[in-house]
C-alpha cells in the first residue's frame, strides 16, 4: 500500500500540536503552584524513593534533556525542594532527595495533576488508549530511528 504524505503529516502535526497543548496546561496547571511541569516530573519521581536517586538515574527517568537537570536541580535546591547528598559508596555520585516542603509541594501537586489528567482521557475507552499507546511507541521509536536518505 502506498504511504499518503498528507496523513502522515497529519499525523505528526496533530502529535506536536497535542504536546504544545500539554505543555501549555500544564504551565496553568503548575503555575499557582510555584511549579514547571519539568520540576513536577522531579517531585513525582523523587516522591517514589526514600532514599534518593543519582542525579544520573533521575535524569534517565526524567521527560526533559540531560542538560538542563543541572540547572532544575540547582533551583529546586535554592526554593528547599530537593537536596543533594553525597554518595555513600561513590563520592562521584550525588543522591537527590525530596526534602519535607518537597514533599509537602509534592503532595499538594500530585492530586490535582491526577483529577486534570482524569478529565483529559476520561473519554477515551481502554481499546482506544491501548492502540493510541501502541502508536505513540512506534512513532517515538520512529522519531529517535530514522535516515537521511543518503544514510540508507
Amino acid at each position: 500500500m502506498k504511504r499518503k504524505p498528507e496523513r502522515d503529516l497529519a499525523l505528526v502535526a496533530a502529535v506536536l500540536s497535542t504536546a504544545e497543548a500539554f505543555l501549555r496546561e500544564s504551565q496553568r496547571l503548575f503555575r499557582p503552584l510555584g511549579l514547571t511541569g519539568a520540576q513536577f516530573n522531579v517531585l513525582n519521581i523523587l516522591s517514589r524513593s526514600e532514599a534518593g536517586l543519582s542525579q544520573r538515574v533521575l535524569s534517565d527517568e526524567l521527560l526533559v534533556d540531560r542538560s538542563n537537570v543541572t540547572g532544575l536541580l540547582d533551583r529546586m535546591e535554592k526554593s528547599g525542594w530537593v537536596r543533594r547528598a553525597d554518595h555513600p559508596e561513590d563520592r562521584r555520585v550525588y543522591l537527590i532527595t525530596l526534602t519535607p516542603a518537597g514533599r509537602a509541594l509534592w503532595e499538594k501537586a500530585s492530586p490535582l495533576y491526577l483529577e486534570v489528567v482524569a478529565q483529559v482521557t476520561g473519554k477515551v475507552g481502554a481499546r482506544e488508549a491501548a492502540a493510541c499507546l501502541a502508536t505513540l511507541r512506534l512513532l517515538e521509536a520512529g522519531a529517535t530511528s530514522w535516515q537521511l536518505p543518503e544514510e540508507r
